[in-house]
């Protein structure tokens, strides 16, 4: 079985081996980039810290082994229920017209919420049974995982931390870029001048879309998540992990 990349992790990260991107949101709640990243010792480290779910936010063709993944063995996600989950859905015109060649800014969250709220009300109420620990990912663990991530931390009052955590996950994923030994066909390691730049323009998208969203309780529930999973949302969100 192959070794994980040498990724450096920020100080925020969790240090399940081979996982880029990951840390976590609030409550039960964590995040990280694509689950393929992950060895066989990050698996059992995920179980040793209690996760049991994972949210696959992918469409489902992005969702395979890639040249230099490492290899797992069979039961290495023994015990982990792995649920895709996607965010949006192939063939909307409104959508595919913007997210050239992918979802890849804050600048789209909204569109996401007025175009696939039945995907996002699937995704909250997955993670409304409150099993044990739950991370959702993406691929890069910065957009699709930064818009859930967005109205979970609302949820918990904590809107004060979304734009850290949009920052975090935007230097997360460009330290990938660094060494990753796949280059990305779009996208690639950015020096700070123009990291801070791509951050600050984002941050300003990003409290547009607060500003719209008024709060994500409201936003869930006019997409229909039935109030008592919007209640024990809220509850778990808001439960200091020890």
């Amino acid at each position: 079985m192959s070794e994980a990349v040498d990724y450096r992790k920020q100080d925020e990260d969790l240090h399940w081996d081979g996982a880029v991107n990951a840390r976590h949101i609030c409550g039960p709640f964590y995040r990280m980039g694509r689950q393929e990243w992950l060895t066989d010792r990050g698996w059992e480290q995920l179980r040793e810290d209690g996760v049991v779910v994972v949210i696959d936010l992918r469409n489902l063709g992005e969702v395979h082994r890639r040249d230099f993944d490492p290899q797992i063995s069979e039961d290495a996600m023994r015990g982990i229920r792995i649920v895709n989950l996607p965010l949006e859905e192939p063939g909307n015109q409104r959508f595919e017209a913007v997210a050239i060649p992918y979802m890849n800014h804050t600048s789209m969250y909204r569109l996401v919420c007025e175009e696939f709220g039945g995907h996002l009300r699937a995704v909250f109420e997955e993670l409304s049974r409150g099993e044990g620990k739950s991370v959702i990912h993406c691929s890069a663990g910065r957009d699709r995982s930064g818009l859930v991530a967005t109205l979970l931390l609302d949820l918990a009052g904590r809107r004060d931390e979304i734009l850290m955590h949009d920052q975090l996950a935007v230097r997360g994923i460009n330290e990938w870029h660094r060494v990753s030994p796949r280059k990305h066909p779009y996208e690639s390691h950015r020096g700070e001048a123009e990291l801070a730049q791509m951050i600050a323009e984002r941050a300003v998208e990003l409290e547009r879309f607060i500003d719209w969203l008024g709060s994500a309780e409201e936003y869930l529930r006019g997409v229909g998540l039935p109030l008592a999973r919007l209640e024990r949302l809220k509850q778990l969100a808001t439960t200091e992990m020890g």
